[in-house]
């Protein structure tokens, strides 16, 4: 039984820190990703996305292609996740123009399938007779997955079903290929899983919800599964090894998997779809195994910053504690999976430990991956950089100190796009009883129960929120776990309310002036001695941020500075000239004088400073510097 759900998409309205990034989506980030895909955005790697389903099109009907295909082989999922990026901008902000550029690319889209049903420009193109031979490389239900996310999405907000009838289409193909015909074999790229959620819920098709079930559930079952079809086959995309059923998180049935093993990406992808479908189907062992491989994540395998996936070796988790900071992988996606993991969770317990970490992620990492005008993006967010080393050097090549304009492996971008632009499903949840505030996202909200408030805050920068009620009901606010203490006032009386799994519950009447006041005070965190990295180390958070020292603010050198313990931590005043508008952080601390050899004898000489630190997620915003989260300390 679900205790709550996401809110629909045009049932929040943005405002705010959040309305200012989702604006930014809107004017900057989908129509220059739009003229990406269109290979038409200068100095900018080629997609070929739109081409492809043109050309795709042609095959299907026996025609000759002009160019044939282009780009990796998912390349559909990036016209997937602009639509659904679109659709959700369009909930905030409608606009008959980009309606009708996406109207235009669903026709393509559509034009492009198959009589059958199939749909992906790869095989239709390059490879018709090897259709789903491939399953752990050639991404076939990866990109079914996120065209089925587009569109729910698009059908949601704008009522049209162009694209919800194909892909309908499409998964029926699915469903008689797996169920109706038993094909053996689960998906290599797990994302279909919570595709086919959503998909059962936005049209209540069964046949959705049988598939989302049968992929989990047979998974690992047969461990061989991916050796024994790279056996029948003379052909691979990638060269991926067969035999590692860890790294395909698939060496074991998925109640049975205990540790976050393998691609992060792939790996948070699939525990969404479980915990969704264990909130869907009231499936309490595999709640149960999420929570494991939760606490694997969240207590083992999780950056300061809500990044997972330590080491560039296969996009992955390594082990336990191991969270380099130079080296880090970090990707993008693999925290908006994350979030998503986060999301889902809290449809089966209402834990603020979900939320904080969904959080922790989505003001960290997930920000961090776009540029602040929103034409550049990471795919990897390290935790430290160093010019000259970093992107440079052969171990730390993956280590960017600049975000580019795009990539041949594009997922970040427009994952990053659909994200922010539908951030108020994650922000409010909702049963018949109760409204939740997980985020604190400023805007207006209505609920299915029948409650309607504005949220109005300055957060992150504010710990101030209020909330005004339009129409009353039960209101449950998360009390965010690094906040020491709080207030709250229910029309200018202060009550006392008890915390509760990391909430507090509230009575709301129609009028109702609710305001809550969290601790904005900076802090210290220290991390555990079992991480190799981090001893001897300190980080300075505010609220949910964390912070970082770029040489620009700290005489072009954060090697040789060091944190006193305890030492004294100024906040200045909120710059709206500075990055976007932020808050620094002044904070006592120390520097060594540098030596000119490589080794000395002689102690070097110490001198206190004021160090400066901006949030982590501005960083790379001021051209190539030093970039340091965790610091040496002294006493």
């Amino acid at each position: 039984m679900k205790l709550q759900t996401r809110i629909s998409p045009d049932s929040y309205k943005s405002d705010g820190f959040i309305g200012r990034y989702q604006k930014l989506i809107k004017d900057t980030v989908i129509p220059y990703q739009y003229t990406v895909l269109c290979d038409e955005a200068p100095d900018t790697e080629k997609s070929h996305v739109v081409q492809n389903f043109i050309n795709a099109g042609k095959a299907v009907r026996g025609e000759k292609t002009d160019s044939g295909f282009y780009g990796m082989v998912f390349q559909d999922s990036d016209a997937a996740k602009w639509i659904e990026a679109a659709a959700y901008s369009l909930a905030d902000f409608p606009d008959p123009k980009l309606e009708e550029t996406v109207d235009s690319l669903i026709e393509k889209i559509a034009d492009a399938q198959d009589t059958d049903g199939y749909l992906n420009t790869y095989f239709t193109i390059k490879d018709k007779d090897k259709r789903w031979t491939n399953l752990l490389e050639g991404h076939e239900l990866y990109c079914s997955g996120h065209m089925m996310e587009a569109a729910c999405a698009y059908y949601e907000v704008t009522g049209k079903n162009t694209l919800l009838d194909v892909i309908l289409k499409n998964a029926e193909h699915i469903y008689n290929h797996f169920i109706v015909n038993k094909n053996e074999g689960y998906p290599g790229h797990p994302e279909i899983e919570l595709a086919l959620m959503k998909m059962y819920r936005c049209t209540g098709n069964k046949h959705c919800l049988e598939l989302a079930e049968h992929f989990i559930n047979v998974r690992g079952v047969n461990a061989e599964f991916y050796r024994q079809e790279f056996e029948k086959r003379d052909w691979t995309v990638w060269g991926n090894n067969a035999n590692d059923g860890d790294y395909q998180q698939s060496g074991k049935p998925v109640r049975q998997q205990t540790d976050a093993t393998g691609h992060s990406v792939r790996a948070v992808y699939l525990y969404t779809g479980m915990a969704d479908l264990a909130s869907e189907t009231e499936d309490t062992e595999l709640f149960e195994a999420c929570k494991t491989l939760w606490n694997s994540i969240t207590q083992k395998r999780m950056y300061i910053t809500g990044g997972i996936g330590s080491t560039v070796i296969g996009e992955a988790f390594s082990v336990d504690y191991d969270l380099p900071n130079d080296t880090a992988y970090a990707e993008t996606c693999a925290s908006i999976g994350l979030m998503f993991f986060a999301s889902r969770m809290l449809e089966n317990e209402i834990n603020g430990e979900y939320a904080d970490v969904m959080e922790k992620a989505f003001y960290n990492t997930v920000l961090a991956g776009m540029q602040l005008d929103g034409k550049s993006f990471f795919y990897v967010n390290p935790l430290e950089v160093i010019p000259g080393i970093s992107g440079v050097s052969p171990t730390h090549r993956h280590d960017l100190t600049q975000r580019p304009k795009w990539y041949a492996c594009a997922c970040c971008p427009p994952n990053a796009a659909r994200l922010i632009s539908s951030l108020g499903q994650y922000a409010y949840g909702e049963n018949d009883s109760t409204a939740f505030c997980h985020l604190f996202a400023s805007g207006s909200v209505s609920f299915r129960n029948g409650m309607k408030l504005i949220c109005e805050t300055d957060y992150p920068y504010d710990f101030t929120v209020t909330y005004k009620i339009e129409k009353g009901g039960k209101l449950a606010v998360r009390i965010p776990a690094w906040s020491k203490d709080f207030t709250v006032e229910i029309n200018g009386t202060s009550v006392s309310s008890e915390v509760q799994n990391g909430y507090i519950y509230l009575s709301a009447a129609d009028n109702d002036i609710i305001k809550l006041t969290f601790d904005g005070t900076p802090y210290y965190v220290y991390g555990s001695a079992k991480v190799p990295e981090l001893c001897g180390k300190t980080a300075v958070c505010r609220g949910p941020l964390v912070y970082c020292f770029e040489g620009t603010d700290n005489d072009n050198d954060v090697l040789s500075v060091s944190l006193r313990r305890n030492g004294k931590i100024t906040v200045q005043e909120y710059d709206n000239t500075l990055l976007s508008g932020t808050v620094k952080l002044s904070i006592e601390g120390t520097r060594r004088e540098d030596s000119d050899v490589l080794y000395s004898c002689v102690a070097p000489a110490e001198k206190d400073v004021i160090l400066t630190a901006v949030p982590y997620y501005t960083w790379g915003n001021r051209g190539e510097n030093q970039m340091r989260v965790w610091l040496n300390e002294i006493r």
